[in-house]
């Protein structure tokens, strides 16, 4: 089941990593770069003002299959216009969006599959596969692209997007629920806003949209390759093979340690780390062995907090939810928020203090609000619904 994820992953890796390489080498200016991938990066946020749609009329099957097919297509779109910058951002941005949309498609229909002493497995294992499959993206894709006949190339990497689909095929999916698909579009909308003022939900927007755990550290350095005199070719090898190794352990570690700590507080205890760990970089010596130390241990960290994130959701859930995947969306969503704003933040850091002024600001706010969210979690541990 953690396939499910598979879309959203190479998708990823494809608009954030394949597609700005290949603009840059057409020449096209960085900051309109950062403007067409930053369309990639919007529909994280903005996926939950479709995702009630995935609970409506049909099966998650159904909307699984014909969004990857969406996604696929706009890939393949995308790669083939890449010259053309007025038609390109409108395709990374639908390619983008229905990624997302698959992933919620698929958390919600698994979630309501699995028993709920399995989901932690199943957190894990989503977050194994949107990483491991970004990786072999990243690494098969230029070579795909400028060692084949290019639209080819561009084709291939279009049917990877669509791998997952005999999961989706294959894997028992309960029809659509049968009082929404009768519903009006206004009683649909009635029904969640319900969802959104349930306890157990708002809590976890308001513990998601918080920078706990958004290690956004590992957007920006891989672009600090000179500050610490690593090659090019170093930075390449570290952030492909490397990162990709530590994601699968760090989304794999949390099953292991689950057993000891309710969700909530595992959470706040990997961000709480992971910011102990990028303050203590800004003591260490600026060589290529503590690059390669930074950008794989800001990644064990991010990939643990994926897997933690995917374990509230799919718990926050429930059973048998007939808004599961609506409520998988949102949530997911929320997680994405911190993403934008912690980059930003950790940019402007940069520009003021290097490198040392951007571990330090991820660290002291990301450590400071773990810090804050312990306190208020445990003053009101009696009022705060269990997840």
């Amino acid at each position: 089941m953690g396939f499910g994820f598979l879309p959203l992953g190479v998708n990823g890796s494809i608009m954030l990593i394949t597609l700005p390489q290949l603009l840059a080498a057409d020449h096209v200016p960085e900051v309109r770069i950062a403007a067409i991938t930053s369309l990639a990066l919007a529909p994280g946020f903005f996926s939950f003002l479709l995702a009630p749609l995935l609970d409506w009329r049909f099966a998650r099957r159904s909307w699984a299959i014909g969004l990857s097919l969406i996604s696929a297509a706009a890939t393949v779109t995308a790669l083939l216009l890449v010259k053309n910058l007025a038609v390109l951002p409108v395709a990374v941005f639908v390619s983008s969006f229905a990624a997302y949309l698959v992933a919620a498609a698929a958390g919600g229909w698994f979630g309501n599959l699995t028993e709920m002493g399995d989901r932690m497995q199943l957190g894990a294992w989503l977050a194994v596969a949107n990483i491991a499959s970004g990786g072999v993206a990243a690494t098969v894709a230029i070579p795909l692209l400028r060692d084949l006949p290019y639209a080819l190339g561009a084709g291939l990497l279009g049917l990877l997007l669509l791998s997952a689909t005999p999961v989706f095929w294959f894997t028992d999916c309960p029809p659509a629920d049968g009082r929404l698909a009768r519903e009006s579009f206004a009683d649909f909308a009635r029904d969640v806003g319900a969802l959104l003022r349930r306890p157990s939900v708002l809590w976890t927007l308001f513990l998601f949209v918080t920078p706990a755990t958004s290690f956004a550290l590992t957007n920006i350095l891989g672009g600090l390759g000179r500050d610490f005199h690593t090659s090019e070719k170093m930075v390449g090898l570290i952030g492909g093979a490397g990162v990709t190794l530590a994601g699968i352990g760090g989304s794999l570690l949390i099953p292991r340690l689950s057993p000891y700590l309710a969700p909530r507080p595992l959470y706040l205890w990997v961000g709480g780390l992971g910011a102990l760990f990028s303050l203590g970089l800004i003591a260490a010596p600026r060589t290529p062995a503590v690059f390669g130390l930074a950008l794989m241990g800001e990644n064990v960290f991010q990939a643990a907090a994926f897997a933690v994130s995917n374990l509230i959701i799919l718990r926050t859930i429930g059973d048998d939810n007939p808004l599961a995947a609506t409520q998988f969306g949102l949530l997911m969503a929320a997680s994405s928020g911190p993403l934008t704003y912690m980059q930003i933040l950790d940019g402007q850091a940069y520009a003021v203090g290097g490198a040392n002024g951007a571990f330090a600001a991820d660290a002291l706010v990301s450590g400071g609000v773990c810090l804050g969210l312990a306190v208020l979690l445990f003053a009101l541990r009696r009022r705060i619904p269990a997840v």
